[in-house]
Order: structure tokens, then C-alpha cells, then sequence
């Protein structure tokens, strides 16, 4: 099964491509306030790395959480829509083995048609400015 992992919580944004529960490729690039105007670009360079299409892609592993709502948000949402269009499975997980956790559970067959992030407290959302 080839898997895309994305984990966008952080400042370091990483991605990869797994065959299984082995390594093909991984990318970490520093995204910080960049993360929606790069996360697309880098998707696909790690794609052409290994000459992987997207309709290749069977199954998606994104970081949950806790972390950066902006982050988070962007993550998740390119994640959906990826596993929406491509109509494969996608699971969230958070503990430190994430990418082997989410693996084994679309081994298993038992990823979502979509997922949310765990931000680990409500996100802090600042008055507007009059």
C-alpha cells in the first residue's frame, strides 16, 4: 500500500511516501508562515522524486495534534481534499510512532472518508480590529 504522511503542526513541515511501513521518501522543509503557498509544491516534488502519480496514493497519515491551529488547519484541509478526490482512506493519529500507528490502521482497513485535527484547546481567536 503506498502511503502519503504529512505533519504540519510545527514551524518544519515534513512529508513522505511509504510503501507499507517502508521509508521511500520524506521532505522537512521549514514552512513556518509559508506552509499553503509551499505544502502544494513539495507534495509534488517528492512525487516526481520516485515517479509517483497521485492516482498511485492509496491511503493518507496526517499528523493530529495538539499543535499550531494555522498548521493544523492548512494540513488537514489539504489532506481531505486530497483523500476526498483521490476516494481513498485517511487517518489522524498523535502519539510519537504516528506514521506507524496510522499505517497499521490502513493496513487494517480502517481509514476515514475524512479526519480533524486535535488542536488541544480552543484556538485563540483575537477580536477584530475596528
Amino acid at each position: 500500500m503506498l502511503i502519503l504522511t504529512l505533519r504540519t503542526e510545527k514551524p518544519e513541515a515534513e512529508i513522505g511516501i511509504y510503501l507499507d511501513h517502508e521509508k521511500k521518501e520524506y521532505l522537512t522543509w521549514q514552512a513556518h508562515r509559508e506552509l499553503s503557498d509551499t505544502i502544494h509544491e513539495n507534495i509534488l516534488k517528492l512525487l516526481n522524486q520516485d515517479k509517483i502519480d497521485f492516482k498511485d496514493i492509496e491511503g493518507i497519515v496526517i499528523y493530529k495534534g495538539p499543535g499550531s491551529f494555522t498548521g493544523l488547519r492548512i494540513g488537514f484541509s489539504v489532506a481531505n481534499a486530497l483523500a476526498y478526490s483521490l476516494s481513498i482512506p485517511i487517518v489522524a493519529t498523535n502519539e510519537k510512532t504516528w506514521i506507524t500507528e496510522g499505517i497499521d490502521l490502513l493496513i487494517k482497513n480502517q481509514g476515514l472518508k475524512q479526519v480533524i485535527p486535535f488542536y488541544g484547546s480552543e484556538p485563540n481567536i483575537t477580536e477584530p480590529r475596528k
